[in-house]
């Protein structure tokens, strides 16, 4: 079982969500909605996590294929629903760069097995109606 802690540190809604290894992630709502710009919005948290679990993924795979990463950042876009609560995540888009000795159809065969078979988040967008699409740029 996982278990998540958040205590109010600043402001209304100036949160600190705590993991039980003591990891801190800072949250707050936008500035228009009462927040005072403490820290990540709740729905930008999430696509965090997908690039987190994703690139966890991706480099795990292309290690395995004697892949050599020298550097990987990943890019990710989001637009939400307008007009509706919840606003849910309409459309993401992740752009994977990758730098390294790295052969470019193992690269995108490691994106794709993240994005459509390991990466939890992905599924979880998914599965809520969210268009993900994603490339892949190599050195």
């Amino acid at each position: 079982m996982v278990e998540i802690n958040l205590h109010r540190k600043q402001g209304d809604f100036g949160m600190e969500a705590t993991d039980a290894n003591g990891h801190v992630v800072r949250l707050d709502t936008s500035e228009e909605t009462g927040g005072v710009n403490f820290g990540v919005r709740p729905m930008q948290v999430l696509l965090m996590g997908l690039g987190g679990c994703s690139a966890i993924d991706i480099v795990m795979i292309l290690k395995k294929q004697r892949q050599t990463v020298d550097d990987f950042s990943i890019k990710i876009t989001g637009e939400r629903e307008p007009g509706k609560e919840p606003s849910l995540w309409q459309t993401v888009k992740i752009t994977f760069f990758l730098k390294g000795t790295i052969d470019k159809e193992k690269a995108e065969r490691a994106c794709q097995l993240s994005i459509d078979k390991y990466c939890s988040v992905a599924a979880t967008l998914m599965k809520s109606g969210t268009n993900l699409t994603w490339e892949v740029v190599v050195n």
